[in-house]
């Protein structure tokens, strides 16, 4: 069974001539879209179910339910991606994004204010990472790893920079006059830079390689595919119950919130430094090791926090280590679809792909709190979510495609 290190993956000699404004266009477009229509809401929430009255459960569902919409479209969009190219999908996501800001913000009920994340997540689809991804792989192909990378390096500074800008604007006006300037900000920002910046020549999708059969239908029959899939999805439901449940752990281990707080924060910043370190692996590992290893080792991660009460700083470096494993599997899952199927249908096959990862990871919070009162704490359901990433680490061994299924490379392993 064929396996292949990054960037040696059946995906042609790429088009040479990359447009200079796609990766600063996109690494802006990244910041300021996950910053405003992701990481404000956590911050305005508190405020939103102050104001109006709505239950915070309500509130979290609703947005929950605008990343459940974002995985459905995401289906879509990488299909018009494949054909048509970023700049209409990610201008009309920004501008689409924009509108569902205001709806959000002017919405007297919480219907209306469900309507408007339902609306803001059909703008995820086409202006969070899939697209950018779609784009940079085209373009950059076969060096494609250097721009995901620093494209995803940018997107890490979105909480860093728009959360505390959404604070400081909620300590001054309302939240709904808050969401009105961060809809400002994301249009100006970020519509005229998906408009001007990729409007270059798409280029044609290059033919397949010889070894997948049967298309890109062939290859969402593949049993690799499912198998990835799976993976994929139970990784994600593991990774941001583990996010999102992280605080709550701390505060039973006997940590004050200030400092649940600031090891979160610093998984933040070791997600960070995990991207810088993907491609030195990706020399070192062949797919399959990479795949298996970097969700066993999240894994081991979430097992240590399930069974570690202390001290303050062990916790501390076991959340920085979390967070490097996180960094590396936003651009083992960017690159799943390269590495195993070549770039021809990209965005269709990586829209597939990661519709039940975005649900799973959509769900999580929300399952995870539920959990945790049943199980007994959040150290059991730590210990479950380990269980979760181990299964996931398995069923990466059945994603290795059949040589006619996949890859290059046959004597890779």
């Amino acid at each position: 069974m064929p396996d292949t290190k990054v960037g040696v993956a059946a995906t042609g000699k790429g088009d040479r001539s990359r447009p200079r404004a796609v990766l600063p266009a996109l690494c802006l477009t990244q910041i300021t879209s996950w910053g405003i229509v992701y990481y404000a809401f956590p911050v305005l929430n508190p405020a939103i179910t102050a104001d109006t009255g709505w239950s915070a459960g309500a509130t979290t569902a609703a947005f929950s339910a605008a990343l459940v919409v974002s995985a459905i479209a995401g289906i879509y969009a990488g299909r018009v991606l494949d054909h048509r190219g970023p700049r209409t999908v990610m201008t009309a996501g920004s501008t689409l994004g924009s509108l569902s800001l205001l709806v959000i913000a002017a919405a007297p009920n919480l219907p209306l204010f469900l309507a408007g994340w339902l609306l803001a997540g059909a703008a995820m689809a086409a202006i969070f990472y899939q697209p950018a991804f779609a784009a940079l792989t085209r373009w950059w192909a076969p060096d494609h790893i250097r721009a995901l990378t620093i494209v995803t390096l940018a997107g890490g500074l979105a909480s860093t920079v728009f959360a505390p800008l959404t604070a400081i604007l909620a300590d001054h006006m309302s939240w709904r006059a808050t969401y009105m300037v961060l809809a400002g900000i994301l249009a100006v920002l970020t519509i005229p830079a998906h408009a001007l910046a990729l409007k270059a020549p798409w280029p044609p999708a290059p033919p397949s390689p010889p070894h997948v059969i049967g298309g890109h239908q062939g290859v969402v029959r593949s049993r690799a595919f499912w198998m990835l899939a799976a993976t994929f999805t139970l990784s994600a439901f593991a990774m941001y119950a583990v996010v999102i449940g992280l605080v709550p752990l701390l505060l039973e281990r006997g940590c004050t919130t200030t400092q649940a707080a600031w090891a979160l924060g610093l998984g933040g910043a070791g997600q960070t430094l995990g991207r810088t370190l993907y491609a030195t692996l990706a020399r070192h590992l062949s797919l399959t090791a990479r795949t298996v290893t970097l969700i066993a080792l999240g894994a081991l991660t979430t097992a240590a926090l399930a069974n570690v009460a202390g001290p303050y700083a062990l916790l501390i470096a076991v959340s920085i280590l979390a967070g490097v494993i996180r960094g590396n599997l936003t651009l083992l899952q960017a690159t799943a679809v390269t590495d195993r199927w070549g770039t021809t249908h990209y965005g269709r096959l990586s829209g597939l792909l990661g519709a039940p990862a975005h649900a799973a990871a959509a769900l999580a919070p929300f399952a995870g709190a539920v959990l945790a009162g049943p199980l007994g704490g959040y150290p059991a359901l730590f210990a479950l979510l380990a269980t979760l990433s181990i299964t996931a680490a398995v069923t990466a061994l059945g994603a290795r495609p059949h040589s006619k299924e996949g890859m290059t490379h046959p004597n890779r392993r």
